[in-house]
């Protein structure tokens, strides 16, 4: 099976190295030294040693801060509610995608994860953000416990789940939504064709778009292994067509990967059991084929979003593992598709988030739940 270089994040399990639109699981990404360090089920603040209490922004309607209301116990490994699905919610057409919804508030936050992840994603975040919102996180079409969807599975097909998803699921509107990744690309989207549904947005660590402006080489090269990548998926696919993955011969070892380390035998059975059917495979194949056009190209100077609040957090560690020669490139590349996102809004700020590899989420999901806070917040709150 074809070994793949470097672009975000390594994957151990499959013993190559991920793209921008990622290739092997996103928890694989996770620094085992930060998994370790949290430990005991807490949140630490790695300056202190201490508890950490978040102070969400005061003001905010109706909401006490997790520090007035005490220690917020996050879980560092992934809970066994995972292993279920939350709530089967009929788009439509005989398709169910899953949604888990938790904690109270006027506002929804809608959670979008990156390319190929499911809400297990989320396992820090949400319960941060439940304290003082009512959140939902969901599975898109093909992943976790959700039905697959019509093909190809682009941006437009993913707005339009999410669309009839909130309708469907009596969610009031506007919702702030949160993207990571490629979500980030969804909700911005969504914002575009709903503007009246989105009352904020908060992106995590955008991907960077039009690489080929800043590595020209390195980008051509990229292209050529997008193809040997789909190759590899295609594999994959018609292994989980004759039902070998659950003991897959040699040759789709690599298809798998290794179990979850933050997750227990009953969830990564769940985990596995969706990506033994064929609709996981044909839908990532889809995906990240969309993805290599979207990612392809700048963001568009028509894009705008007006004055909708919007933060877009940075990851100070996306690219420690680059090598030398092309991090200069990704971080310049990742700096103006980060900036030029950020000033679509006149309400628009990019923050730089310390100590964060692309998987913010996993890293520093309290950065993310404090820009919840304060895209929540009411002007003169």
């Amino acid at each position: 099976m074809q070994r793949f270089r470097w672009h975000r994040g390594t994957c151990p399990s499959l013993g190559q190295r991920t793209f921008r639109s990622g290739l092997c699981p996103p928890h694989r990404c996770l620094s085992a030294r930060r998994a370790a360090t949290d430990g005991g089920g807490i949140i630490v603040n790695r300056k202190s040693g201490g508890m950490l209490r978040i102070a969400l922004l005061a003001g905010v309607a109706g909401v006490c801060t997790i520090s007035a209301a005490g220690d917020l116990v996050v879980p560092q490994r992934i809970p066994d509610s995972y292993a279920q699905a939350g709530s089967l919610i009929d788009i439509g057409q005989g398709r169910h995608l899953n949604l888990r919804c938790s904690g109270q508030g006027a506002q929804t936050v809608i959670l979008e994860a990156g390319s190929h992840a499911d809400t297990t994603t989320w396992f820090k975040v949400q319960p941060l953000i439940a304290a003082f919102a009512k959140v939902c996180s969901y599975d898109r079409a093909g992943y976790g416990f959700s039905d697959e969807g019509p093909m190809p599975r682009n941006l437009d097909a993913d707005v339009s789940d999410l669309h009839d998803l909130i309708g469907r699921a009596g969610i009031s509107t506007p919702v702030v939504m949160v993207g990571h990744s490629l979500g980030s690309n969804i909700v911005r989207r969504y914002a575009q064709m709903h503007a009246n549904d989105v009352s904020g947005l908060v992106l995590i660590d955008p991907p960077a778009q039009d690489m080929a402006a800043f590595a020209p080489a390195w980008s051509k090269d990229e292209e050529a292994m997008n193809a040997r990548r789909f190759d590899f998926i295609r594999q994959c696919l018609a292994g989980a067509e004759k039902h070998q993955l659950a003991s897959p011969p040699a040759e789709l070892q690599q298809c798998m990967g290794a179990p979850h380390p933050l997750a227990s035998d009953k969830v990564n059975a769940a985990i596995a059991a969706y990506k033994y059917k064929p609709a996981f495979w044909r839908t990532l194949l889809s995906e990240l084929q969309d993805n290599a056009v979207v990612f392809s190209k700048p963001v568009s100077p028509a894009e705008t979003l007006g004055q909708l609040p919007l933060i877009v957090l940075a990851a100070s560690d996306a690219q420690a593992d680059a090598p030398a020669e092309v991090r200069r490139a990704l971080e310049a590349a990742t700096d103006k598709t980060q900036t030029r996102i950020a000033s679509t809004s006149s309400r628009g700020e990019r923050q730089m988030v310390a100590r964060s590899s692309h998987d913010m989420q996993l890293d520093q999901p309290e950065a993310i739940a404090r820009a919840v806070a304060k895209v929540l917040k009411k002007p003169g709150d």
